[in-house]
């Protein structure tokens, strides 16, 4: 015991500089059997036991007990017939149900915008939105917005006046865009920054999305 309270550690090292005892290893063995080791862990055992490959099967439903029903929702001008868990949201419907993956899962809870879609011509946050208020209704999602190959022109304006980096946010972006035209509320640079509001960039490319916005309502373009 040293005069500060702490226990003495023993000094293994022999007078001329060099270790003994269970340190007696030098550098060099040290090293060695480190290397033997690591080649070993990388040279496959024929006598272990290996577990077998997990095989990704998609379950149809949550694995929780809940009540399933059916929904007719027209998604893209497409009607189909979907069975799905009560709780299922909108945003879950489309992308694990429906493969139709534009609509990005971002905060979870509405405060992105990420995930805009339109119902019957009017944005909703389809991570808010359950599954069963779609039914009988229209969907449209970005996949939905262009006509074959030609692109929405609110697609064609975000690409012009260079309104998106990562793309993560750019199809709820649109999506609420062409809304904001839709119901009126992009007359002024003011107003579209407003109600633009929802919809989160996390890019910054904000300049860019109100130029485009502004270029698609100056050409009087049907959105």
């Amino acid at each position: 015991m040293t005069d500060s309270g702490y226990p003495e550690v023993a000094n293994h090292a022999s007078g001329d500089g060099q270790p003994h005892g269970a340190f007696a290893a030098t550098r060099r063995e040290a090293l060695g059997g480190a290397a033997a080791l690591t080649a070993g862990a990388l040279v496959p055992n024929a006598g272990m036991a290996r577990p077998a490959p997990v095989e990704h099967v998609a379950a149809p439903y949550a694995t929780v007990s809940g009540h399933k029903t059916s929904v007719r929702p027209t998604i893209n001008g497409q009607a189909m017939r979907v069975e799905i868990d009560t709780r299922t949201s909108l945003l879950d419907l489309l992308r694990e149900r429906i493969d139709l993956t534009g609509a990005k899962k971002g905060c979870d809870h509405g405060q992105c915008g990420v995930c805009t879609v339109h119902v019957d011509g009017r944005r909703v946050l389809a991570c808010l939105t359950l599954a069963v208020k779609v039914d009988g209704r229209s969907v449209t999602t970005i996949e939905g917005l262009s006509e074959g190959k030609t692109l929405h022109p609110m697609q064609q304006a975000f690409i012009d006046h260079d309104a998106l980096q990562c793309g993560y946010c750019t199809p709820g972006q649109i999506m609420a865009a062409v809304a904001c035209v839709r119901e009126g509320n992009a007359t002024s640079h003011t107003d579209i920054r407003r109600f633009m509001s929802g919809n989160i960039c996390r890019c910054g490319a904000y300049a860019g999305i109100v130029a485009a916005i502004e270029d698609v309502v100056a050409k009087g373009v049907r959105v």
